[in-house]
């Protein structure tokens, strides 16, 4: 094999270090740059998205005070409006509570008169109809002698 030969070893040790610093020299200058500015690129590429996913994190953590705060706000004027609305309902259930009140008081008045009106009509038939009697037994009795008036005076 030529390559193991001593006396070919300078001219392969030449070649070989021009084939290396030609390679080198190409890697140096075209090679390299454009990987590292693929890299550079592709760097300000994930910190520019870094970048607005914080800008987006922020803004989302903003949004969601703001909707924390118009939430907490819209609950206590909701509890504000259930309040009032609620002192409004009884106001109204007392005031329906009062006339229904009064209605039955004056229905209950004027069942009282007139079971008074009927009772008293009732007791003065009652006592004609007795003095009716009374008189009836007294003339079958034979005391025919007592004036009328007298017993119905005697009765009511």
């Amino acid at each position: 094999m030529p390559q193991l030969d001593p006396t070919w070893y300078v001219s392969q040790l030449f070649w070989l270090c021009i084939c290396f610093f030609t390679l080198l020299f190409f890697m140096a200058n075209f090679i390299v740059p454009r990987i590292a500015d693929i890299l550079n690129r592709r760097q300000n590429k994930i910190d520019e998205y870094l970048d607005k996913a914080a800008e987006t994190k922020r803004l989302a953590e903003e949004s969601l005070a703001k909707y924390n705060l118009a939430l907490s706000n819209a609950t206590k004027e909701a509890n504000e409006a259930l309040e009032v609305t609620k002192k409004e309902l009884e106001a109204e259930i007392t005031s329906k509570q009062n006339q229904l009140a009064q209605r039955l008081r004056k229905k209950v008045s004027e069942g009282e008169a007139k079971i008074n009106q009927s009772k008293a009509d009732t007791l003065d038939k009652v006592r004609d109809i007795s003095a009716d009697l009374a008189t009836e037994i007294v003339k079958k009795i034979g005391i025919s002698g007592v004036a009328n008036e007298n017993i119905r005076k005697v009765i009511r």
